[in-house]
């Protein structure tokens, strides 16, 4: 990332890279950094009508640090496996578990997300039949070296796109993860995991379109 240049400029998923905690940022403004990263952070403020001031202030006031990343790409990919690979599938049983009891036993509350439970079914199923085309296909490339692998980048890109517009139905649903007055703790709970699963995806993704996949380039 050019150090040099000024944040409006840059493009948002070089920021969401070269500054350590940018992405949180991003999600609370509710800025795409991931599928959309290509636009500036000007374009991208003006798309979700944020002030850019107030972006450019929220980034400039973060701490200096390391997000970690791994530079070697095949440890990158051991950290994409790991971190969100397993992660995912731990997860979703648990959401889809809770949300399954909140919509039984609340089922008659006008605020009970009634469709919860499926919705994350199909998210989880659709995850895994996506991990497991870039476990048993796309990464085994990358790691041998293989120059042929723009058309399965492809793909994964555009299934990401998929996920994306899966997160905003799960916003939706939980009413922008934020349970009602009176929540009992299960509620509680089911929402804080939605909101884990859609930054840990969010941040997955990117690392993939953003970063991975650029360096296949």
């Amino acid at each position: 990332m050019d150090t040099t240049a000024p944040l409006p400029s840059l493009a948002v998923r070089d920021i969401a890279i070269g500054r350590p905690g940018a992405t949180a940022v991003f999600r609370r403004f509710k800025i795409d950094y991931c599928c959309a990263g290509d636009a500036t952070l000007a374009a991208a403020a003006e798309r979700r009508g944020v002030e850019i001031e107030a972006l450019v202030e929220a980034i400039e006031a973060l701490a200096p640090g390391s997000d970690n990343v791994p530079v070697d790409t095949g440890a990158l990919i051991d950290h994409l496996l790991e971190r969100y690979h397993e992660v995912h599938r731990r997860q979703f049983p648990e959401a889809i578990h809770l949300a399954a009891r909140v919509e039984s036993v609340h089922g008659d509350n006008p605020d009970c997300p009634i469709g919860l439970t499926q919705h994350l079914a199909f998210m989880f199923d659709d995850l895994e039949t996506h991990h497991q085309k870039e476990e048993m296909g796309l990464f085994p490339m990358i790691r041998r070296g293989e120059v042929h692998v723009d058309g399965p980048i492809a793909c994964m890109t555009a299934e990401h796109e998929d996920v994306l517009e899966q997160l905003k139905g799960l916003a939706r649903l939980t009413h922008d993860f934020t349970p009602p007055v009176g929540a009992c703790s299960t509620w509680r709970a089911l929402y804080d995991l939605c909101q884990e699963i859609d930054a840990d995806l969010r941040d997955h993704m990117h690392l993939e379109n953003n970063d991975l996949f650029r360096r296949m380039g």
